[in-house]
């Protein structure tokens, strides 16, 4: 697992580096769908702690979070079957599919139904934002089994007041949280330094 984590701690450098110097939301986008395709090209990096599944539920837990909530990064648990509401963002998103398969049913509120679905296999990433399109449903492709996506989001999403929506169009205020009360430690490369080290006598 060390080593495969390094790929998320590139990940992170990268978005932390984008955030800083990419102020408007189409860089952003761009920018950051490539450094998310890298992350979920290869899924040997994920904790264990961070892929479990619930059976009521999907799960979101929270891989990093930017100290100035500029970014966070969060992996979705979907057990079979599970699917969200009808919901916004209120800030831009990038999902990469790591594990399984889900889908993304955008909606038109006003017309009271879906416009498209778009299927996300591993590697592949998909954006939303208020500017492109803010509302969907998302549920896990397969019903026997379970699938996991990474999402980036431009702000510290699990305390961004969102809402959900009724087929009817009633908005519903909700704030999504997190299911984990800590972090996975990223930074512990003291094995490797060490490993670096001439020998001592």
């Amino acid at each position: 697992m060390s080593e495969g984590i390094e790929r998320l701690r590139r990940c992170i450098a990268g978005f932390t580096r984008l955030v800083e110097t990419a102020p408007d939301e189409p860089r952003a986008l761009e920018e950051g769908a490539r450094l998310l395709a890298d992350l979920v090209a290869v899924d040997d990096w994920l904790p264990p702690e961070c892929a479990v599944p619930d059976r009521e539920r999907y799960q979101q837990y929270l891989l990093h979070c930017d100290p100035l909530e500029r970014f966070s990064v969060v992996s979705f648990v979907w057990g079979p079957g599970q699917a969200t509401p009808i919901h916004d963002h209120g800030v831009w998103g990038l999902i990469g599919m790591l594990r399984g398969a889900e889908l993304s049913h955008d909606w038109d509120l006003a017309a009271g139904r879906r416009t498209g679905t778009t299927r996300l296999e591993p590697g592949m990433v998909a954006a939303v934002s208020p500017r492109i399109g803010d509302v969907h449903q998302v549920e896990n492709a397969f019903g026997d089994r379970s699938s996991i996506s990474i999402h980036v989001y431009g702000a510290n999403i699990g305390a961004v007041a969102r809402r959900v929506f009724r087929e009817t169009g009633a908005a519903v205020p909700f704030v999504s949280g997190y299911t984990n009360a800590t972090v996975p430690n990223l930074w512990d490369r003291s094995a490797a330094v060490r490993a670096g080290l001439p020998d001592r006598a």
